[in-house]
């Protein structure tokens, strides 16, 4: 076995042709694994493997061999939970608990689209001339998938799990920092049964491996969740030579909080949307909207329970809170803290290190007294960081909540289920929670409204971005075509 990690391609662990690297656990600072990154040649073999695969092997056609496939996929990582939970905390610093979940879906979303394709029937219909039509699915052919650092398990898979029930092969890229478990995941795979090239992986950041994928005329599709100027660019790149593009970018998503709920629901609803994974999730609830009537008294509550969320080991059952990802993303989310108090928000509590437990300890930071036009509240911190304003009516509140260039995600507070579907109806999001928040569904489609992406993951929808739609009409038998051939003769004679 080599002393460092490597990519897979066509079913074979490779000696990577860049520089070796090291992971770092960001809990404590110490090395967990080195990593042996591609180079731009080795994303080009990869590619053609995975072309290779899709042309010459029944993957594409053999949709009883994917579903067995995909099962058993679902089968092992349901057998191994407790070590991949294990690895994704080592690897993320989210609390294990969280990661627990994580698996955990993972596991319902193989078996989720193992299902759909199984039941998948074409679409037909008789039509008026006679014919019948069907409209069937075919895979788009080699789908090149990039995810970020923040769930590199669970986002993979909601990108990966459809792309294969699909029939397309893939070109798989972890974030580099959080590349453990995905590769796990490619044990997994070749122990199912699949076809060598039909799934490969290959490591590195996204200025070499990257973008390598994104200009390689054999990749049909680009899937990517990330940032949303890093998505501008792929949607550009990609336009050049019309690749198919799902974009899953950024978010700044509203909770808004009306005054019929008790406070101390609210508040808890708040903190889960605010603070679960540290705030490191797209579809963060990091701007609250609170009905002016209870402001005063939800920030002071807010405030209280904020500084009593625990920060810690996140293998301890009893942490809140774990680590940042890193020290780079870090100074980033400091970076926002500093300008946000010198444009006049006012700091309620946090935006502090806690430096007794490590450098990427962040306290939980909850602004005050902004104002709308301010980056902390328009620009995406992707941390522990939030703003609360008040709003006087349901349509201060919509205003408000829109009146941003993202729209992944939104919740709304309160008990009177009428104004909740009213206001959610009006807000621009692709998802909005009604007295929940955080939960996805593997069933219900997930994507953004303007900038925060095109397309759409999981549900039905997850699966037929993958597909390209084909119609086949189709007549009982050879005739002549009719009144156009007739009048074509006249006009000949």
């Amino acid at each position: 076995m080599a002393e460092y990690l490597q990519p897979l391609i066509d079913g074979r662990w490779v000696d990577g042709a860049a520089t070796v690297r090291s992971l770092i656990n960001p809990a404590t600072g110490e090395v967990i694994a080195r990593i042996r990154d591609v180079d731009a040649t080795q994303v080009h073999d990869a590619v053609v493997v995975a072309k290779h695969a899709f042309e010459q092997t029944n993957w594409a056609t053999d949709t009883p061999l994917r579903v067995r496939v995909l099962r058993k996929i679902a089968d092992r990582l349901e057998m191994a939970a407790d070590e991949f939970a294990r690895l994704e905390t080592q690897n993320t610093g989210k609390p294990l608990r969280e990661s627990e979940l994580d698996v955990a879906d993972s596991v319902s979303c193989f078996r989720y689209y193992a299902d759909l394709i199984e039941s998948k029937r074409p679409w037909q219909k008789e039509m008026w001339d006679g014919s019948k039509s069907l409209v069937v699915y075919e895979p788009v052919g080699v789908c090149g998938l990039i995810v970020p650092w923040n769930f590199p398990l669970l986002l993979g898979v909601w990108k990966l799990a459809p792309a294969l029930a699909a029939g397309n092969t893939v070109v798989f890229k972890p974030a580099e920092i959080t590349p453990l478990t995905m590769l796990k995941l490619g044990g997994l795979a070749q122990e199912s049964g699949m076809p060598d090239g039909v799934f490969n992986i290959v490591l590195g950041d996204g200025q070499v491996v990257g973008e390598a994928m994104i200009r390689h005329p054999d990749v049909d599709k680009i899937s990517f969740t990330g940032g949303s100027k890093t998505g501008k660019h792929i949607y550009m790149t990609c336009a050049e030579g019309l690749k198919r593009v799902s974009l899953e970018l950024g978010g700044k998503s509203p909770l808004l909080v009306f005054d019929d709920v008790d406070s101390d629901i609210s508040v808890d609803i708040v903190l889960f949307g605010a603070f679960f994974n540290q705030g490191q999730v797209c579809v963060a609830s990091s701007r609250i909207l609170v009905h002016e009537s209870i402001y005063r008294e939800f920030i002071e509550k807010l405030r209280q329970r904020a500084m009593e969320l625990r920060l810690g080991d996140p293998f301890d059952p009893d942490t809140d809170l774990g680590p940042l990802a890193s020290a780079a993303h870090l100074e980033k989310i400091n970076e926002y803290i500093r300008d946000a108090q010198a444009a006049g928000a006012t700091l309620l509590c946090g935006g502090k290190v806690k430096p007794d437990l490590g450098p990427l300890f962040l306290e939980p930071t909850i602004f005050v007294g902004v104002m709308q036009d301010m980056d902390i509240v328009q620009e995406e911190v992707f941390g522990p960081v939030i703003t609360v304003q008040p709003f006087a009516s349901e349509a201060d509140a919509i205003a408000l909540a829109n009146d941003t260039k993202y729209g992944l995600a939104a919740g709304v507070i309160t008990n009177d289920l009428a104004r909740a579907e009213r206001v959610a109806r009006s807000l621009r999001a692709g998802t909005v929670w009604l007295n929940g928040y955080h939960t996805p569904h593997v069933e219900a489609p997930w994507g953004g409204f303007k900038h925060s992406g095109i397309g759409r993951e999981l549900g039905p929808e997850g699966l037929t971005g993958f597909m390209e739609p084909k119609h086949i009409n189709i007549h009982p038998e050879p005739s002549k075509v009719g009144w156009f051939v007739e009048r074509a003769r006249g006009v000949r004679e």
